[in-house]
């Protein structure tokens, strides 16, 4: 079943312990439909400038995505120059260049209309809701979002929030929506808002999900009961940590594609695919960029898989 993502296809420069650096690819859309490639078919929603080039225009198509949903304009792409050399978990932002994405309005293949999928990545929210009003019969639509949205853009993401069925944030945002920094509180607050599950992240400290215990269709009345059911998934113990950049949204692409993958989705098969979005996001953090994501095998996502199921399996 294929997943449509709508987000950013950039450049990233990159400082960290490990080294530095320069223009490497980067982008929600691009971390989060590499990532979701290894599980089911991707299609791409972007503008790209003049130096996005065939070079990049090879790392999604080695992996079988569609970017027919790319659009190519006159001038630069979307720049963000970024350290952790303070802390791995954080990063300090030095410049920020919004070049054609500051004018990006989402254009919707016609190819792209049949999805049944529909991740909205991290951009405005009114982008997020137009995408979403634009494809009113996905079977399960996620999104992301993030500080700025969330201070001064609250009324437009609220409207988002009400038609997403998943919601995938970091712990500090989700504090931030639900104005309580009880994070079970929290989290009971933004599913209020509308998500019927949340994907909260810990950095290297994993995530958990809240949800709702029942099959997606069957959810018309899910909030007369909200009590949402807890999982935690850990982050994997990483010896070098190389580039945190993409972890979020390859966790992200991880999670959402391993569900697209599934006949049903079931309490199940929403846990499973906590620890494959925690398996991808590991593998992001091995290299720069795309690096390691771009040249990594099924096989080696499979054999961490069960690396993940050996460190919580109990008896």
């Amino acid at each position: 079943m294929a997943i449509t993502v709508v987000g950013s296809v950039a450049y990233d420069t990159i400082e960290t312990p490990a080294g530095r650096r320069e223009r490497c690819l980067g982008g929600a859309a691009t971390h989060f439909s590499l990532a979701a490639s290894f599980f089911t078919d991707v299609r791409v929603i972007a503008v790209v400038g003049e130096d996005f080039g065939p070079r990049q225009e090879a790392v999604f198509k080695a992996r079988n995505i569609d970017t027919r949903g790319i659009e190519h304009t006159a001038g630069k792409s979307f720049f963000w120059e970024g350290s952790y050399l303070e802390n791995l978990n954080e990063a300090k932002t030095h410049n920020t260049e919004l070049n054609v994405f500051a004018s990006f309005e989402p254009k919707i293949p016609e190819a792209y209309r049949d999805s049944e999928f529909l991740f909205l990545a991290n951009i405005d929210p009114v982008l997020q809701k137009r995408v979403r009003d634009a494809m009113p019969d996905v079977k399960l639509v996620a999104g992301d979002t993030m500080n700025y949205w969330i201070k001064d853009h609250r009324a437009a993401l609220e409207l988002v929030l009400k038609g997403l069925d998943i919601l995938l944030i970091n712990d500090t945002e989700a504090r931030m929506i639900a104005g309580n920094d009880n994070l079970v509180q929290a989290a009971r607050a933004v599913m209020a808002l509308g998500p019927k599950h949340l994907v909260v992240k810990h950095g290297e400290y994993g995530a958990t999900l809240f949800h709702c215990d029942t099959p997606v269709g069957e959810l018309a009345n899910w909030r007369l009961n909200l009590e949402p059911k807890t999982f935690r998934a850990p982050a994997l113990p990483l010896e070098n940590v190389v580039d945190p950049t993409g972890a979020g949204d390859s966790f992200a692409g991880g999670f959402f594609g391993y569900l697209a993958s599934q006949k049903e989705l079931t309490a199940d098969a929403f846990r499973r695919a906590m620890f494959y979005g925690s398996t991808m996001g590991s593998f992001a953090c091995e290299r720069f960029g795309t690096e390691r994501i771009a040249k990594l095998t099924r096989e080696e996502i499979d054999a961490r898989f069960d690396e993940f199921r050996r460190l919580t399996h109990l008896d």
